[in-house]
């Protein structure tokens, strides 16, 4: 063989090399965008790297694999779906311990389930696994809720942090814990002296025209001073 034709051989072979070394990596790349979906992009933003990104899910994907996941009884589903209903029923007449006591309720899920909850950071690389739709939606309930302990809240906005709540809930549940009912909207000032005098009940969302576009959660109403 010529030295013409050796270079050419080997300039072949190390083409192919590359080729099969790149596919590889797309295939590694599609399935951590598919596992993590918007967490893989939110990954690379952070880290400001591609790679590192990649190597951290790749990390947190071996982290997962080692936990020792539980799935629910039917008997814990039941249970929490009823606590789920009391913490929307609460929220009539106290939202802000409503959420408060949804953010217990959830950590307490993540627990049964078979995840670690002492670091809030672990607790999202963990859950990003298997629960990355929802991860957002956490997110966000858990900023809500340190706003709200820190009393940066108005009504509206713990009215969502409970429907971002309900969304990771649902996921871990592996159900809508209380189908398609919604959570009564607060109470305003007038509807709490129509309550005392028994003229009639307390209104939920259902009885308003202003409902929610989230499901499961009513849209506050505006107290007197809104008007």
């Amino acid at each position: 063989m010529s030295a013409t034709a050796t270079i050419v051989l080997i300039v072949v072979v190390l083409l192919v090399l590359a080729a099969i070394v790149l596919g590889v990596r797309a295939m590694r790349r599609r399935k951590l965008q598919q596992t993590f979906g918007p967490e893989y992009d939110r990954v690379v933003a952070d880290t400001g790297n591609r790679t590192e990104a990649e190597r951290e899910l790749h990390e947190r994907t071996k982290r997962h694999a080692q936990l020792e996941l539980r799935p629910l009884s039917g008997e814990s589903r039941a249970k929490y779906a009823t606590a789920w209903e009391e913490v929307q029923i609460r929220f009539v007449d106290n939202p802000k311990e409503a959420v408060s006591t949804a953010d217990e309720l959830v950590t307490a899920l993540i627990a049964e389930r078979g995840y670690p909850t002492g670091d809030y950071d672990e607790r999202l690389a963990n859950l990003s696994v298997e629960h990355a739709a929802t991860l957002e939606h956490y997110r966000a309930a858990h900023e809500i809720s340190r706003r709200s302990r820190n009393g940066e809240t108005e009504t509206e906005d713990l009215r969502q942090a409970l429907v971002h709540y309900r969304a990771l809930f649902a996921d871990l549940l592996g159900e809508d814990p209380v189908g398609h009912a919604s959570t009564p909207a607060p109470r305003p000032a007038a509807d709490d002296h129509t309550a005392i005098s028994g003229d009639a009940p307390a209104r939920t969302v259902n009885d308003t025209e202003d409902t929610a576009t989230e499901p499961g959660v009513a849209r506050s109403r505006p107290d007197a001073t809104s008007r």
